[in-house]
Formats: structure tokens, sequence, C-alpha cells
């Protein structure tokens, strides 16, 4: 099964659930850009508003090609209105393409699967280290010490959306939009059951608790 990550910084009309065509998947993420990166897992595509409430669309367009992580994704400005000075901005700019919205889920998915993001890149194929925390993503494996971490899918996203974000409180809300589960909507205390189980990995491994608890906050994984 091949995946897209779709970010995208405004609404959308049809909502968020995940999309299959094929052996394609395509996960959609509502996102700020105040807020933390979602965890992405294929190639990705941006869809920025042309005007965002904390910057313009086109600052976030140069933000994210200025970005390693974001050096291959495929971002379309999303514009108020057919424009033409406005559709040399975007391009001018760093943005791949453009389309008038409002942007609904079916223009939406016309665009990504008619369009050259649906193909796969190598920008997920890499291994986090953190201490003695080695994450390997392409093969969907965490070890500590060189000990393999028994994880189901769900916590070794989890960890690697920790190790991503060391050392910074996430609140539950947090960790389930980062994991792409915001719809169909899940119950935050959900994730309080994928910690739990994260953490006894972690000790049978002889990692300790390096997931911290902090209280009416959230979360945080301290790196060593």
């Amino acid at each position: 099964m091949r995946r897209n990550d779709i970010l995208l910084t405004g609404e959308l009309d049809g909502g968020y659930a995940p999309f299959r065509h094929g052996d394609l998947e395509l996960v959609l993420h509502r996102w700020s850009p105040s807020a933390q990166m979602p965890l992405t897992e294929g190639s990705v595509w941006a869809f920025v508003d042309w005007v965002l409430p904390e910057m313009s669309g086109l600052e976030l367009c140069r933000r994210l090609r200025c970005d390693p992580a974001m050096a291959s994704a495929h971002v379309t400005i999303v514009l108020e209105e057919d424009d033409h000075e406005d559709r040399k901005r975007a391009l001018r700019t760093g943005a791949d393409d453009y389309i008038v919205g409002p942007l609904t889920r079916a223009a939406l998915l016309d665009r990504v699967l008619s369009g050259t993001g649906a193909e796969p890149i190598e920008a997920n194929g890499r291994e986090l280290v953190l201490g003695d925390l080695v994450i390997d993503v392409p093969a969907f494996q965490a070890r500590w010490q060189g000990k393999p971490l028994a994880l189901m899918p769900n916590e070794f996203r989890l960890l690697r959306y920790f190790a991503e974000h060391p050392g910074r409180v996430l609140t539950r809300s947090q960790l389930i939009g980062g994991l792409g589960k915001l719809e169909p909507a899940i119950n935050e205390r959900t994730v309080d059951v994928w910690i739990g189980r994260l953490r006894r990995a972690l000790k049978a491994a002889g990692a300790g608790n390096p997931l911290r608890t902090v209280r009416s906050l959230g979360y945080v994984f301290d790196a060593a």
C-alpha cells in the first residue's frame, strides 16, 4: 500500500477522512503553520491557503521550500480568486501549481490522483537516532540499544512522533492530530492506552520510562 500525506491549512468541504484508491492511501491532515508538523509516512502534498491567520500563504510556501524535510513536497496554493498576477506570484515563490478555492474534497482528490504527487518518494526512508533509541522508518522497527521493541503500528507511530519532537510537551489532541487520527474522531483517553502500551514495550527492552506525564498538559519524551 502506497501512501500520500495531504496537508491542508484551511477548511475542507467534505471532511478529512482517509481515502483509498487501489493501492494508494491518501491521509488528510488539517494543519496550522503554528502547530507541530503531523507525522508523515509517504510523499507529501500541501494545499496552502492564499490568506492565513499567522502569515501569508506565499510566506508559508517559502518556509516549506526552506525546510529540508519538505524539500520534495508538492505545494498547491489555494487562491481566493482566479487572478493572473496571484498565479504568477504563487509559482515564482515556489508553488508547484494552484487551484481556485474554496477547496472541496472532490477537487482535492481529483488533483492529487491526477498529479505526480501520487508517486512515492524517498524522503521518509531514513533512521531516527535519539541516544540509545534507533527508529528505522522504512522497516517500521524501533530498537533500544540494538534490542527490537515489540510495538503495534499505533505505538510505533507514537514513538516516532515523540522522537521527532523530543523534550516537548505534547497534548493528547496534538498526538491524535499528529498521528492523523482526527477523523473519525476518537476519545482523547485512547492516547493513554497507547502511552501505556508504549511504556511497557520500552521497559521490556530496558529503556526505563522516558515518557513523562505532565499533569493537566500531556506527555513529553525525555531524550537522554
